[in-house]
């Protein structure tokens, strides 16, 4: 059991695949790293947005962000707007920025928003990010070193071309060893670990270490480990998406956030390219029929995207199941995204737990195997506890909703509302959300996150019993003014990297 962890096999790519590479190989340049995927097996692709937290990661495997940029049709994300989820009104539109608000005490902003005079929506008030969204300007200016940006921000990219970067800086600069070739089965070591893949044609590949990034399917962690599924549509009804992707203007605005548009029964994603605008309608099929829903993806695009042939869109469906395993880490392998769960692409909760997944491994990778079940059970413990408040936080977008429509009516049913989650906006109406209600490292949504739904959705403000001073207000407005005067709009900044880009001929 004291073997040495020298091999890691990752089974999959795809984002998750190829970016577990990238990382394991420029983090531990001391183990060896094979990927092993099927030819033909396209990336889903669903998750187009990232946080924040790519930034650090591309700069961690290397590669340069003008390269990321322009090689992966990329955009700058500065956070999630919320259009008609409070009553579906004209005026019924909230964002959640990526900059966290000032330092101040939470509530005492709170209440200087309601009562200090301050105008305009909550993020409007305690953060500049707001207005710098609402101009379509990027969060940097060109002249900054990579990675660096006046505002906290993630990014909008092309799934597919985003795979296939990291799959050429994996081989190309990090030196992992790519195998085409269907997985046909394992065989296992005494212990009940899988000692190698059993390769299409017969070939074996041994491994000390096995990353299952299959996607749903989870042909490790569950096909030969026996994970079980935990079933969270109980709480979080959407499984179906009908997805397209739609040409845009030349020049036209790039939109700063994803857009979340609520409709009847779910909701349509926005995001925006420099050369298209991925569009997607999220449903339950149990109150929304597959008819219905190509129905308002398609209104939506004729009227967001005028000019579009609507008639002529090949919407790609997308079917998922609402859950994730009940271990994500059993024995020599891991389960690192999809074949780890999904619950909906609301807030791109995927493409983070990928990184935190990686982050978690290369900070605590096992040297020998006699040490492996020890990582294993810390690790499932906090993926447990992060899976937990993820449909915490998507469930917090629903439940507060005035909507009238039977989906929207069943999100608000206290059996589908988890029994944290209730606690928490019982202790809310007294107190506004705070580190006591989020107390671990790495919280994936903090109390800052919490706030802007709350406000955003109407939740009632407790006032502070401090003095509500609007200065500190005063103080995001006026900056809020000095970014829109210094920063390019992202389609300038988009369009003057992608020229320089053509010229100096960074591949795309």
């Amino acid at each position: 059991m004291s073997t040495a962890v020298q091999h890691i096999v990752i089974v999959g790519g795809g984002t998750a695949g190829w970016l577990s590479a990238c990382v394991l190989a420029a983090r531990l340049p001391d183990k060896r790293i094979t990927l092993v995927e099927a030819p033909d097996i396209p990336t889903i692709g669903v998750g187009e947005g990232t946080w924040p937290t790519m930034r650090e990661t591309l700069a961690t495997i290397g590669i340069p962000e003008s390269e990321f940029l322009a090689t992966c049709d990329a955009a700058f994300k500065q956070g999630s707007r919320f259009d008609g989820w409070r009553d579906g009104s004209a005026a019924d539109s909230y964002l959640h920025p990526f900059s966290a608000p000032p330092a101040a005490e939470m509530r005492a902003l709170a209440s200087a928003w309601q009562t200090g005079g301050a105008s305009g929506p909550f993020a409007a008030a305690i953060t500049p990010q707001h207005a710098v969204c609402a101009a379509h300007l990027a969060p940097r200016q060109r002249s900054m070193p990579d990675y660096a940006g006046a505002l906290n921000y993630g990014y909008h990219l092309d799934a597919g071309k985003f795979a296939a970067l990291l799959m050429r800086h994996a081989t190309q600069r990090l030196g992992v060893t790519r195998i085409a070739a269907q997985v046909g089965g394992v065989t296992c070591a005494a212990n009940g670990d899988i000692a190698a893949l059993v390769l299409q044609d017969g070939e074996q590949l041994p491994g000390d270490l096995f990353l299952d990034c299959s996607g749903q399917a989870g042909i490790l962690i569950a096909g030969q480990c026996g994970a079980d599924w935990v079933d969270r549509s109980d709480v979080s009804f959407n499984d179906r998406a009908l997805a397209v992707q739609v040409p845009v203007e030349p020049g036209s605005p790039i939109a700063a956030q994803t857009i979340g548009t609520a409709h009847e029964a779910g909701w349509l994603w926005d995001i925006g390219l420099p050369a298209r605008r991925g569009i997607g309608c999220v449903y339950a099929s149990r109150f929304l029929s597959d008819e219905r829903a190509d129905e308002i993806l398609r209104a939506y695009v004729a009227a967001r995207v005028p000019g579009t042939d609507v008639a002529a869109l090949t919407p790609r469906k997308l079917t998922f199941r609402t859950g994730h395993r009940d271990r994500f880490w059993i024995g020599n392998c891991l389960a690192v995204g999809l074949s780890a769960g999904f619950i909906e692409p609301l807030e791109a909760s995927a493409i983070v737990l990928i990184e935190l997944s990686l982050k978690a491994l290369v900070e605590n990778v096992p040297q020998t195997r006699a040490a492996m079940d020890i990582h294993a059970a810390r690790f499932n413990e906090v993926f447990r506890y992060r899976w937990d408040r993820i449909v915490e936080f998507l469930k917090l977008h629903y439940v507060l909703s005035a909507r009238t429509e039977p989906y929207w009516q069943a999100q608000r049913a206290a059996e589908t509302i988890p029994a944290r989650l209730a606690e928490c906006l019982t202790l809310w109406r007294d107190q506004s959300p705070s580190a006591w209600d989020f107390p671990r490292v790495d919280e994936m949504f903090p109390a800052a996150s919490q706030q802007y739904v709350l406000h955003g959705m109407g939740f009632p403000v407790p006032l502070s019993g401090e003095d509500p001073s609007p200065a500190r207000l005063a103080e995001v407005a006026a900056k809020a003014r000095a970014l829109a005067a210094a920063l390019p709009t992202a389609r300038d900044y988009l369009d003057r990297l992608a020229a320089q880009s053509a010229a100096a001929r960074i591949p795309a």
